[in-house]
């Protein structure tokens, strides 16, 4: 009863010893966080260079 046991105990915690594929999911989480934080930055960036070009439009259309 007890070597089925060891055995069931050992099968258990085989898989969990695991770390093959760990490297990989590390990797895909840090650049989909990456990726999530250059949307953001990227979308305040694009609307400061929007209302940049809109000013030089407005100044230049004023002057013509």
């Amino acid at each position: 009863m007890s070597d089925l046991l060891l055995r069931l105990c050992v099968m258990m915690q085989s898989p969990m010893a695991q770390e093959e594929g760990q490297d990989l999911v590390e990797y895909a989480l840090v650049v989909g966080i990456i990726s999530i934080a250059l949307v953001f930055v990227l979308q305040n960036v694009a609307s400061d260079v929007n209302a940049v070009f809109s000013t030089i439009a407005s100044q230049l259309s004023g002057t013509i």
